[in-house]
């Protein structure tokens, strides 16, 4: 008779395609993880692997063989969970998906005061880009994803934090600081400094600022970044400016802020979300870290109505 252990040996090796990857995220030896994959594929009589491709992929049985031992395995988590709120006690493990924009300036703010709330909750943090955080969610590698939204994904849904504005950092010596705002249909992108393909909050910039992208003349070097924090230090130094979200001013020095300046004729913003699929053993793990995000940032960026949203998803 199949067994929840070969179920879940079958959707890890589906997950990470490589049979020692999934032996060692089931904390088993590779020839354990083997042997009893191979005895399920003897009880079904059907192949649930094709092993003569590397990455392995499942065959065409197996896809629905692996689909179903998911929402077998899902249900059978909720058994667990049931129990534990019978006894009003929130515990278990929180795999979360944060993208790097979001990362240094969100997660200080919530997650000390969500452990200390929760002490028998176990969070495992990694920063991920959108792409890979949709595809973990998928493959049920991370329960819960920290990133920009809409994303209209069939599947996943999205549960709005806060709306963060988009603002202007410039070097010491910009025009732009010798005016107060900045009119985005006048702005010149010769100058810009981007972080690099894949991050939501590049496509963000590009469609609000019109960029064509196009090799500058302006700037001393060529460099898309994936750290918000390293492009304002290179353009402290080296000059231009950027766009970065609201929580990064809250977290730029004093003597940095003067530098930073909105747009006169709108106040773009960026929508922050918790995204997860409702299958969903943790909904309640997932609303409690909601409620302890929202009450971690201002007030005021919770208010959607104070700007225009800007999709990064054309």
């Amino acid at each position: 008779m199949v067994s929840l252990i070969q179920l879940e040996y079958i959707v890890a090796v589906d997950s990470y395609r490589h049979f020692a990857t999934a032996a060692e995220k089931c904390f088993v030896t590779q020839p354990t993880l083997s042997m009893q994959v191979k005895k399920l594929e003897d009880e079904l009589d059907v192949l649930v692997f094709d092993r003569s491709k590397q990455p392995v992929v499942p065959t065409v049985a197996g896809i629905k063989i692996i689909n179903q031992a998911r929402k077998i395995l899902e249900e059978a988590k909720k058994l667990e969970i049931v129990a534990k709120e019978s006894k009003e006690e929130i515990s278990g493990e929180l795999r979360i998906g944060i993208i790097p924009t979001i990362a240094p300036y969100l997660l200080p703010r919530f997650s000390g005061n969500f452990r200390r709330h929760f002490p028998k909750v176990t969070m495992k943090v990694q920063e991920m880009v959108t792409e890979k955080i949709i595809k973990s969610l998928r493959q049920d590698i991370i329960d819960v994803g920290i990133l920009v939204t809409p994303i209209e994904e069939k599947g996943l849904f999205e549960h709005p934090l806060y709306y963060e504005e988009m603002l202007i950092y410039s070097n010491k010596n910009h025009p732009y600081l010798q005016k107060k705002t900045i009119n985005v249909k006048q702005i010149n992108t010769d100058d810009i400094w981007l972080l690099n393909d894949g991050h939501c909050f590049r496509h963000q910039v590009i469609n609000l600022c019109d960029i064509h992208l196009q090799p500058s003349v302006s700037l001393p070097f060529e460099f898309e970044g994936g750290n918000l924090d390293t492009l304002i230090k290179i353009i402290d130094k080296e000059g231009g400016y950027t766009l970065i979200p609201e929580l990064t001013y809250f977290d730029l020095n004093e003597n940095k802020k003067p530098q930073v300046r909105t747009f006169e004729n709108m106040m773009p913003l960026r929508e922050v979300s918790l995204v997860f699929t409702r299958k969903y053993e943790k909904t309640r793990l997932i609303a409690e870290m909601a409620r302890e995000i929202t009450a971690s940032v201002p007030v005021e960026l919770q208010q959607k109505e104070r700007g225009t949203l800007v999709k990064w998803k054309t």
